[in-house]
């Protein structure tokens, strides 16, 4: 096909003059502006009953934040750290986790959307076109910032809509709150529970290599044997937390070689039961010299004088092992005469 068979409406000239015809092009501005499209009014610009309805959404997302926030921080005191719920499709999971997830995404996602809302139904919606100026701002700049900001603030309708504003304040109040919660997720609370163990008056030394209860004729003179309470199982879902305070060594000593007199009242037949649990950092105490009474800690060489009250003679240690009273009861086993009388392990702030 020739270009004499072409129309001529469909030539390139033409089509650059009809297109110059349509923009208002020229040589000059090839590319003309095409302005900004005439301003449709939204119905709450132009409806009260309108607005109203959408300062109530907003409100009410707000609402809906404010009660999921407290849900949030109710969840903590409600729902154990060990609850489970099945919830379908996704089956067993934590209960505190779930209502946490639940109640915190209510809460931040009820503030997004009421935002949204707002600005999209309520705030100016007018575009307007500003030139590109440098980056440094001028007097005049600034000067043009503020008073578009109190513009905005004016258009915004913060002051007349107390209502949103109210419950807008309120949301954004609480909401913080659930990151003070969540400070208590840097663990449990401890209350008395570093300051007792698993040793009661009566519970039987368990060997931790034969599972059996000791008679005081297992502990050799110069042997260092390591000891559980009775019923303590390695099965048991808080084993490990309770064998990190209760884990018990005996050493026995000739009771000439014991000097510290509380001691020897609370040994029996020169057997000293002390915690295995080192007071620096709670590293298990495994080494013991039979000529010196000496145990040391393998993490950082704190060491313990086990004739001597367990006390510190070097290493970074704060203070001795902690002593159990131990006896034989009518059996011939030997049993503990009660707990610790003093929390096991590292200082903590709240012993005092």
């Amino acid at each position: 096909m020739s270009s004499q068979d072409i129309p001529e409406e469909n030539l390139p000239a033409a089509q650059e003059t009809t297109l110059d015809k349509v923009t208002g092009a020229d040589e000059k501005h090839p590319f003309a502006d095409p302005g900004l499209p005439p301003h449709e009014h939204r119905i709450q610009d132009i409806d009260e009953r309108a607005a109203k309805r959408s300062e109530r959404t907003v409100a009410l997302l707000f609402t809906v934040s404010m009660l999921a926030t407290i849900g949030f921080i109710a969840s903590f005191v409600a729902f154990p750290a060990d609850k489970s719920i099945y919830v379908f499709p996704i089956g067993h999971i934590s209960a505190l986790n779930f209502s946490l997830g639940l109640t915190l995404g209510v809460a931040l996602f009820a503030i997004g959307a009421g935002a949204v809302h707002w600005a999209r139904t309520l705030m100016s919606d007018v575009e307007v076109a500003d030139e590109r100026h440098p980056i440094e701002a001028s007097p005049e700049v600034k000067s043009k910032v503020l008073d578009d900001f109190r513009q905005g603030a004016k258009e915004s309708a913060l002051g007349r809509r107390k209502l949103i504003r109210n419950t807008m304040l309120g949301a954004l109040t609480l909401v913080p709150l659930s990151g003070v919660v969540l400070l208590r997720d840097l663990g449990p609370l401890p209350e008395t529970k570093l300051r007792h163990t698993a040793w009661r008056r009566g519970k039987l030394l368990v060997n931790m290599n034969t599972n059996q209860p000791m008679r005081p004729s297992d502990v050799a003179v110069g042997s260092l044997t390591f000891a559980k309470p009775e019923g303590l199982e390695e099965h048991d879902e808080e084993f490990q937390n309770e064998i990190a305070k209760a884990a018990l060594m005996l050493v026995r000593l000739q009771p000439d070689d014991i000097k510290d007199k509380k001691e020897l009242e609370w040994s029996h037949e020169g057997i000293v039961a002390y915690s295995k649990i080192c007071t620096h950092v709670g590293c298990p105490i495994s080494l013991y010299e039979q000529q010196t009474h000496h145990v040391l800690c393998p993490c950082h060489q704190s060491t313990f004088d086990l004739s001597d009250g367990a006390r510190v003679i070097f290493g970074p240690a704060g203070h001795a092992l902690p002593q159990l009273r131990i006896g034989v009861n009518a059996d011939g086993y030997l049993e503990a005469l009660g707990d610790f009388e003093e929390p096991v392990g590292p200082a903590f702030w709240e012993r005092g």
